[in-house]
């Protein structure tokens, strides 16, 4: 979601995380939960990028774009 959100293509986010390509459509399609260091990297660059994580609020966990 937070890719979508920021209309980003998986190329661009690896680029800014530092995570590969095959690691980001991995996870994204389930393939993998993702390790813990590759899950702070995805995050970090997401914020860097003007993403914020919402946590867990009735809804469930989500993202939105800074204002």
């Amino acid at each position: 979601m937070a890719r979508a959100a920021l209309r980003l293509g998986v190329r661009e986010v690896a680029e800014l995380s530092g995570v590969s390509t095959m690691t980001i459509s991995r996870f994204e399609n389930g393939q993998s939960g993702g390790q813990a260091e590759t899950l702070r990297k995805l995050q970090s660059a997401f914020e860097a990028a003007g993403v914020v994580f919402i946590p867990e609020n009735g809804g469930g966990p989500g993202v939105r774009l800074k204002k």
